[in-house]
C-alpha cells in the first residue's frame, strides 16, 4: 500500500476528528446497528426500503471510518514548519502559470477534511496526489514544475508562495 503523505493538523482539529471518529466506530455503528435489526423484523428484505437504507448508511459510515483511520495514521499534530518555502502537505501555495504569468491559483495543498473543519475558510483543495499536487510537492518559492493535466496537457506552473495553513 502507497503510504500517504503527512497532513499537519492543529491540536483542535486532531481532537475533532479523533472524537468523530470515536463516535462512528462506538455509538455511530450501534445506532446504524439498530436501525439494520429493526429493519430486519420488518419482514422481507427484498421489499424492505428501511432495511436497504440502513444498509447503505452503513456502508458509508464504515467507508468514512476507514478514511478518518488512514488520514489519522499520517498527520503530525502541530504547527506546519513557519518560514519553510518548500511545499508540502498542509501548505497554502500561490502558484502562476507560466503561459500567464498573471493567472494565479491559491490553495491548501491537503486533504477536503481540513476545510470541512472551519467553515469560514474559503479556499481550494488539491489533493498530494494530484497532479499538480504531485507536481509541487517538496520544491521551493521560484522553482518551475511540468505537470500533465488531466486531458493531457503539459502545464508549467512556478511557485510564488508557501504559508502554513493554520487549522
Amino acid at each position: 500500500m502507497t503510504e500517504l503523505p503527512t497532513t499537519w493538523l492543529t491540536q483542535e482539529a486532531f481532537d475533532r476528528l479523533t472524537d468523530e471518529l470515536a463516535f462512528l466506530k462506538s455509538e455511530g455503528r450501534a445506532k446504524v446497528t439498530a436501525k439494520i435489526a429493526q429493519a430486519r423484523e420488518e419482514g422481507d428484505l427484498s421489499e424492505n426500503g428501511g432495511y436497504h437504507a440502513a444498509r447503505e448508511e452503513q456502508g458509508h459510515q464504515e467507508a468514512r471510518i476507514r478514511q478518518l483511520t488512514a488520514m489519522l495514521e499520517n498527520v503530525q499534530v502541530g504547527e506546519a514548519p513557519v518560514g519553510s518555502e518548500q511545499v508540502t502537505p498542509g501548505s497554502e501555495v500561490t502558484v502562476y502559470y507560466d503561459d500567464d504569468p498573471d493567472d494565479t491559483d491559491t490553495f491548501l495543498l491537503g486533504s477536503r477534511e481540513l476545510m470541512n473543519l472551519d467553515d469560514s475558510v474559503n479556499l481550494e483543495v488539491f489533493s498530494p496526489q494530484s497532479p499538480l499536487g504531485k507536481a509541487i510537492l517538496g520544491h521551493k518559492v521560484g522553482d518551475t514544475v511540468r505537470y500533465n493535466a488531466p486531458n493531457g496537457r503539459k502545464i508549467d506552473v512556478t511557485v510564488a508562495r508557501v504559508a502554513a495553513f493554520g487549522l
